[in-house]
C-alpha cells in the first residue's frame, strides 16, 4: 500500500480550512529559500511566534511567559542595538491535531510565523515535506556556535534532530520510570529502595504483589483503546532495553517481526498471561484513566508511566489533580529506572533505558529575518527565560543548568533530570510513525488477549509492510 504524501493529504483538508490561516508579515512567499544573511542589519524588524498556548486556557502559563517575560525582553535586546522589533504572538488553544493542521498548512504556503512551536514527534513528517530546514541552513555559524547547546544533551537535542541535522531546540522534556507503592512494597517483602536490573526482577516482584488481595501489582499500558500511551510507555522503552531502536534512520527500516519485537510481546504475554496485570483496563477507552485512579487508591505496586503522572495525576494538592491526587504521595510513591531486558542489553549497550517526549522551537525557513528570528529563539532558550517558565509550571527543562537550579526542591523531577534524561530515547521523527504505532498497539492487545507473541509478531510485521512498503521492513 502507497502512503499518500503529506502535501496530498493536507489537499484533502480543503479549501475550507483556509479561513484558519492568517498571513505573517515575518514570513517570505512561498518558494523562496532562506537565506541567513537576509536582513541580517535591518533596524525594523516584524516577527510572529506560534504555539498551541492560550492565556485563559490551553498551556496557560506559557502563553503568559511567551507575551510577559520573552516578548519584552527581546524587544529591549533589540532596542539595545538600535534595532526597532516588534513582535506578534499568535496563540491557538486548540486539540493538537487541529494545531498541527494549521501549522502544515501555513508552512506550505509560506504564510507560517517565524517562530513556532512543534512536537518533536512532527519533525520527520515537516522536514520529508520540505516545510523546515536545518537550523544550520536557515541561519547558519550562529545556530551552530550557540553555547545553550552545551547544557542540553545530545538525547535530548536528538528530540529535535533528524538524520543528525539539528531543525530546533527543545523547550522542555520528560522521561519514563517505574513508579512504586511502597506500603504495598513493604506488605509483599519487597525493599523501598527497589532497583530492579532485568526485566525478570520486575516479573519478579510483580508475582510477589500478586498475593496481597485486591491488588493489580504490575501495569503496563497496551491495547488500542489506550493509544499512544501504550507504545510510548510500555512497547518503546521495553524495545529499547532489547539494544536496538524501533526505527533504524540511516538505513531507513523499522524492526518487523524481530528477535526483539517478540522479546516484548512475550513480556507483555507474561504479565497479563500469569494475571500480573489487569486485561480489562487494556480494552476500556477509559483504561489509563482507571490505572491512575487504583494507583492513588493503592492498588496497584508498580506502574510504568512518564513524570506527567507525578506532576499532574497523584499531586498532593486536590485542586490541582483532582480525584487521583495523594495528600502522601511523597512518602508512599517511590521510583526506579526501566531495566533493560539484561544488564547491557539496552541502545547503546545501556543497563537502563526511557523513552522521552517533549516540544521545542523551530524557524520558517522562509522567514524575512532569520538572524533575528533565531535571536529570539536563542532568547526563550536561554537560562534566564527557561527560569522564569520554569517559576510559572515546574517542568523538567531541556537544559542541564535549569534543571540543577529549579528542580532541587522536587526529588522525582530530579531523577529523571539527572538519571534518565542522559539515558533516553526519542519516538522515530518520520512520517509514517503514526501507523506503526497502530500495528504496534494491535499487536500488544493481541497478546493480552490471548495469542501467542510470535502470532502477534507476525501480523504486526504485516501491517507494517502495509504501511512503510516492505523494502523498510527489517527482521521479517
Amino acid at each position: 500500500m502507497t502512503r499518500p504524501s503529506v502535501v496530498a493529504r493536507l489537499a484533502l483538508c480543503g479549501l475550507a480550512t483556509s479561513a484558519l490561516l492568517s498571513g505573517c508579515v515575518g514570513a517570505k512567499e512561498a518558494g523562496d529559500a532562506a537565506d541567513p544573511s537576509a536582513n541580517a542589519d535591518a533596524k525594523d524588524v516584524t516577527l510572529v511566534v506560534s504555539a498551541n498556548d492560550v492565556k485563559g486556557g490551553k498551556n496557560a502559563a506559557e502563553a503568559a511567559w511567551i507575551e510577559d517575560e520573552v516578548i519584552p525582553a527581546f524587544v529591549a535586546q533589540q532596542k539595545a542595538k538600535g534595532v526597532t522589533a516588534k513582535v506578534t504572538f499568535n496563540g491557538a488553544g486548540v486539540e493538537d491535531e487541529q494545531y498541527k493542521t494549521k501549522l502544515e498548512l501555513n508552512l506550505r504556503t509560506g504564510s507560517g510565523s517565524d517562530v513556532f512551536a512543534a512536537d518533536g514527534i512532527w519533525l520527520g513528517e515537516l522536514a520529508a515535506a520540505g516545510y523546515v530546514k536545518p537550523l544550520d541552513d536557515v541561519v547558519g555559524d550562529a545556530a551552530k556556535d550557540w553555547d545553550g547547546w552545551d547544557q542540553i544533551s545530545e538525547a535530548v537535542q536528538a528530540n529535535l534532530s533528524f538524520k543528525d541535522q539539528r531543525y530546533g531546540i527543545p523547550n522542555g522534556t520528560d522521561g519514563r520510570v517505574l513508579y512504586v507503592n511502597k506500603t504495598l512494597f513493604a506488605k509483599a517483602g519487597l525493599p523501598a529502595d527497589w532497583q530492579p536490573t532485568s526485566w525478570d526482577e520486575v516479573l519478579d516482584a510483580a508475582r510477589a504483589l500478586k498475593k496481597l488481595d485486591g491488588v493489580t501489582p504490575l501495569q503496563v499500558n497496551a491495547g488500542v483503546p489506550m493509544g499512544e500511551a501504550t507504545t510510548a510507555q510500555g512497547f518503546l522503552p521495553l524495545l529499547a532495553g532489547t539494544g536496538a531502536p524501533l526505527y533504524d534512520e540511516a538505513k531507513g527500516t523499522w524492526q518487523g517481526a524481530t528477535p526483539g519485537v517478540t522479546d516484548v510481546l512475550d513480556f507483555y504475554r507474561q504479565v497479563y498471561g500469569e494475571g500480573l496485570g489487569d486485561p480489562r483496563m487494556q480494552q476500556d477507552k477509559a483504561g489509563r484513566d482507571q490505572s491512575f485512579a487504583e494507583f492513588a487508591q493503592n492498588k496497584i505496586g508498580i506502574l510504568a508511566e512518564g513524570d506527567y503522572f507525578w506532576r499532574s495525576v497523584i499531586c498532593p494538592s486536590e485542586e490541582d489533580c483532582g480525584a487521583t491526587s495523594m495528600k502522601n504521595r511523597d512518602e508512599v510513591v517511590g521510583w526506579a529506572k526501566i531495566p533493560a531486558k539484561q544488564p547491557g542489553t539496552g541502545v547503546g549497550g545501556q543497563d537502563f533505558v526511557s523513552v522521552s517526549g517533549g516540544a521545542g522551537w523551530m524557524l520558517s525557513p522562509k522567514t524575512k529575518y532569520p538572524q533575528q528570528a533565531w535571536e529570539l529563539m536563542a532568547l526563550m532558550s536561554s537560562k534566564e527565560m527557561q527560569e522564569k517558565l520554569s517559576e510559572a509550571q515546574i517542568r523538567v527543562s531541556a537544559r542541564a543548568d535549569v534543571n540543577a537550579e529549579t528542580l532541587e526542591n522536587d526529588p522525582l523531577l530530579s531523577f529523571i533530570s539527572e538519571q534518565v534524561l542522559p539515558i533516553t530515547t526519542y519516538r522515530p521523527s518520520d512520517e509514517a510513525y503514526n501507523e506503526v504505532s497502530l500495528a504496534i498497539q494491535q499487536a500488544t492487545a493481541d497478546v493480552v488477549s490471548g495469542k501467542s507473541p510470535q502470532e502477534a509478531a507476525a501480523t504486526y510485521a504485516k501491517s507494517l509492510t502495509e504501511a512503510v512498503g516492505a523494502e523498510h521492513v527489517a527482521g521479517g
